[in-house]
């Protein structure tokens, strides 16, 4: 397929929640797509300007009830909806629309696993069998030749992009991972609810899910895969916190180096993994990695720095969860997927104050 003059045809499932609207905001500008099909029931018959006012104006089609949907008029479909909801709809759709799904329903490869997590069983295990993690960075090729991609959830992009490098290298112990995350209210979704009201989560710091979190077991999975381990084999302490902020995510992850291992070893590894990735940027030794860096971009800045504790570091990443771990990673695989440029779409400079 053409990376230049190719137009293809989009559409987006859920439109009307957050990770819905920031898709729209980046296939805008995006050259080579156009969003001809928005789909909202609880919306429907509504234009985009009603729901979202900032999106107004843009000549966007109405949004309309999934069932009303007419598959056969996209290439391509961002799947928003809620976690439980993808699937069955996703098993309908013509086998020639490319998906990219960026709720949870396919990124853990084992159903025993997902029943456990989502409390119900897998309603299309049969499409999961194909599905590509999309951690692009990690899973480029993959993706390249996929027909369905599982978008990584949030803390998931900022976790992994932190530590895959540093595990498949055997820089650090994988047995021994403690993550302490910070994200914005909107990784919380666009619904109701009441810790995330203003006055609720406002003027405060709260954690959450503590040990029972669902990103904890996507974590492990690909951590696994990563160091050629079982899942069973990885267990990662992972407690996730809100922060009265709109989006933003930083990770600070607590590893044991292996035996004989440096920090500058770990350093040195990421400066040779990401060199030449055009959104993941290893700050200069010393700095602080911070929200602002990334506030309205795809991209993740990282550090690492020694541990006061002998054997042990710490490394720190920040992206934006509707960006980079959500709706920017989506437009990214989705460039790898149609042979655009990987960065189509995707050239926001990020938002400072």
């Amino acid at each position: 397929m053409s990376n230049s003059t190719q137009k293809i045809k989009a559409g987006i499932l859920g439109a009307s929640g957050y990770t819905g609207a920031e898709a729209m905001r980046l296939l805008l500008r995006h050259p080579n797509v156009e969003l001809t099909l928005l789909t909202a029931d609880r919306k429907a018959g509504l234009s985009v300007e009603e729901v979202y006012p900032h999106l107004g104006g843009y000549g966007l089609p109405d949004m309309i009830s999934v069932k009303d949907a007419d598959w056969n008029s996209v290439d391509v479909v961002f799947c928003g909806l809620p976690h439980g909801t993808t699937q069955e709809i996703i098993a309908t759709l013509p086998a020639t629309v490319k998906v990219i799904d960026l709720s949870a329903d396919f990124r853990l490869r084992n159903a025993g696993t997902y029943a456990e997590w989502y409390g119900h069983k897998h309603m299309a295990m049969t499409l999961q069998a194909g599905a590509v993690y999309g951690l692009t960075e990690f899973n480029r090729d993959a993706v390249k030749d996929a027909r369905l991609v599982a978008c990584p959830g949030c803390y998931p992009t900022a976790t992994l992009i932190a530590l895959l490098p540093l595990v498949s290298a055997g820089l650090v112990d994988p047995q021994d991972l403690v993550i302490d995350a910070k994200s914005g209210l909107t990784g919380a979704g666009r619904g109701l609810k009441q810790n995330t009201l203003f006055s609720e989560a406002g003027e405060g710091l709260s954690p959450y899910s503590v040990a029972k979190h669902r990103h904890a077991p996507e974590i492990e999975q690909e951590v696994a895969l990563s160091a050629g381990l079982s899942d069973a084999d990885v267990r990662v302490n992972f407690v996730p916190h809100l922060v009265p902020m709109s989006r933003g995510e930083l990770v600070t992850c607590h590893v044991r180096l292996a035996a004989g291992k440096t920090v500058g070893e770990l350093r040195a590894e990421y400066a040779k993994i990401f060199q030449n990735e055009p959104f993941v940027r290893l700050l200069k030794e010393g700095d602080m990695p911070q929200t602002q860096m990334v506030r309205g971009s795809n991209n993740c800045v990282l550090n690492v720095f020694e541990d006061r504790i002998p054997g042990r570091a710490t490394v720190i990443a920040a992206i934006d969860n509707l960006v980079k771990g959500s709706s920017g990673q989506a437009v990214q695989n989705m460039n790898l997927m149609f042979g655009f440029d990987e960065t189509l779409g995707l050239e926001q400079v990020a938002l400072f104050p």
